[in-house]
């Protein structure tokens, strides 16, 4: 039964969608689509900071890494202790445990900010790049090629946004 509403729903949509675009290709209106998930992850900026994000990542396993190395080894002298030195070693191995747990969780949710953060800026200047574009060249609409069925090549924005993009942000970078 949900099935069949979000069909419902779909089909509502697209063909809402459609009327729109009919009556603003009859009224002479420009309508150009690009493919948005494209020009994000062919950004050279959107690169360049995937790389710094990598960076960060693998510097953060090599510091857990470390710390999984001295877990185990407290382990190893836990094994070789006395009974009257255990709980007191296994308390050690646990509180390090701990702070693992603690690194691992704050390490995640920093880098999934730092992407979060990276991907909302690269949209926002996509995003203004399109407006420039539409307003600029007078465009009614213009559509992410994911809701387009079909398209002429000559209505494609892509390699003309992303090009756009990957000039300014070369220029900044050689200021």
């Amino acid at each position: 039964m949900k099935m069949a509403a979000k069909m419902a729903a779909l089909v509502f949509f697209v063909s809402l969608s459609l009327s729109a675009l009919s009556a603003a290709h009859a009224a002479g209106e420009k309508i150009v689509f690009m493919d948005l998930g494209k020009v994000f992850d062919d950004y050279n900026k959107t690169k360049d900071l995937d790389k710094q994000l990598e960076a960060k990542s693998t510097s953060k396993q090599a510091d857990r890494d470390k710390m999984v190395t001295e877990i185990k080894k407290m382990k190893d002298e836990l094994d070789l202790a006395a009974d009257k030195d255990k709980a007191k070693k296994q308390a050690a191995v646990e509180e390090k445990l701990k702070k693992l747990q603690d690194f691992d969780n704050s390490s995640r949710n920093e880098l999934k900010k730092d992407r979060d953060d990276m991907a909302r800026t690269i949209l926002g200047e996509i995003k203004n790049t399109i407006d420039e574009i539409g307003k600029k060249e007078g465009y009614a609409f213009i559509l992410d090629s994911r809701a387009i069925l079909f398209g002429n090549d000559a209505d494609n924005l892509t390699s003309r946004v992303l090009k756009i993009l990957n000039d300014r942000y070369s220029a900044k970078g050689k200021k």
